[in-house]
């Protein structure tokens, strides 16, 4: 849902002359091993923008916010599709199309609808977890998300600043695997779930540095996060472990890239989707950032037991035992926007 996060917006800054692609983007996609193909053709790399999450970026594009290729994730791209942010991709430009997961191109609308048109190149998937550190919570402990609420964790918490995420907990927390569905008694429950955990919370997370500094630093004590932040910090020697196997189960994400309905550098744009869905990107963004690739091919190159150790050597089963963040009703997520709100003020 998927990967790190910018605290707010940044302004438009080239990183090299690399053509005058604008790419409207997650923190830390600007990582030139994710499209080395692209800087290839192109001599250097796009110009990116960031966002915070989706509802920030779909509002600032509805304000008049101009780019060309965005990353959006499963539970926005009907959202932003149905607001006329995007446009249908010409699968025939880019390269490996028919390589993509077959799994997750049977997202219902979010890959293609049923006129046949295509709106989303998936590209990383991965899961909401709870991350803990070893030499403060034990594993007893750490067997159930509500954790999060625990009295004795005060101050040692931080989930993300992201109303997807938050309510992917509480929904995990209130018994529900399909968040659509959920009643108006389950958003109370949720709801005052999430309250008690803000209790906890010592900040609410942006981005990697903050999440990560938090851990290394001693200030926190669990995270509801990505595997991003696990990996990293693991392989910087942080005690850490990620339960994916917790009680109540853990929530996954699918995003991808799409193009934007008023794009001026649609060659480039192809430029940069075959790069994000080259073979030769899978290895990197599994070891590196703890997230699956869309290409299916690049994936299957990937040694088994690292695939293995990520959960991803079997996705079909990955995500049934997941809340997928699927797309909500409108209403509901606008009740969930207007709520965490209230809750991050303490109300």
């Amino acid at each position: 849902m998927a990967t790190t996060l910018a605290g707010t917006i940044a302004a438009t800054a080239a990183l090299a002359a690399g053509g005058d692609l604008v790419v409207f983007d997650w923190s830390g996609y600007e990582d030139p091993q994710l499209h080395t193909d692209y800087a290839a053709k192109q001599g250097g790399e796009p110009s990116f923008s960031f966002f915070g999450d989706e509802d920030e970026a779909f509002e600032k594009m509805r304000a008049g916010f101009k780019a060309d290729v965005s990353h959006p994730c499963a539970q926005s791209v009907v959202k932003w599709r149905e607001a006329g942010l995007l446009q249908p991709l010409d699968t025939s430009r880019i390269a490996g199309w028919k390589d993509i997961n077959p799994g997750l191109m049977k997202m219902k609308d979010l890959v293609s609808t049923a006129d046949g048109k295509a709106w989303l190149l998936p590209f990383d998937w991965g899961t909401s977890s709870l991350i803990y550190r070893t030499d403060k919570v034990t594993a007893d402990d750490a067997k159930s998300l509500r954790i999060f609420a625990d009295p004795k964790f005060e101050g040692r918490v931080t989930i993300g600043d992201n109303v997807d995420d938050a309510y992917a907990l509480a929904s995990l927390v209130v018994g529900l695997k399909d968040w659509t569905k959920m009643t108006d008694a389950q958003f109370k429950e949720a709801s005052d779930f999430l309250r008690q955990v803000h209790k906890n919370v010592r900040f609410y997370w942006t981005d990697d540095t903050s999440i990560n500094q938090a851990f290394t630093g001693g200030e926190i004590d669990l995270a509801w996060g990505w595997a991003e932040t696990y990996v990293t910090l693991k392989g910087q020697g942080v005690p850490l472990e990620m339960n994916q196997d917790t009680k109540e189960g853990l929530s996954t994400w699918v995003c991808g890239y799409a193009l934007l309905k008023d794009a001026t550098h649609v060659d480039e744009a192809y430029d940069f989707l075959n790069a994000v869905n080259a073979p030769n990107v899978s290895n990197y963004l599994v070891t590196a950032f703890g997230y699956g690739h869309g290409n299916a091919a690049g994936m299957a190159a990937i040694d088994t037991k690292v695939l293995a150790e990520r959960g991803f050597d079997n996705l079909n089963a990955f995500l049934d035992k997941t809340l997928f963040q699927q797309p909500l009703p409108v209403e509901l997520k606008q009740r969930m926007i207007a709520e965490f709100e209230k809750i991050k003020a303490g109300y």
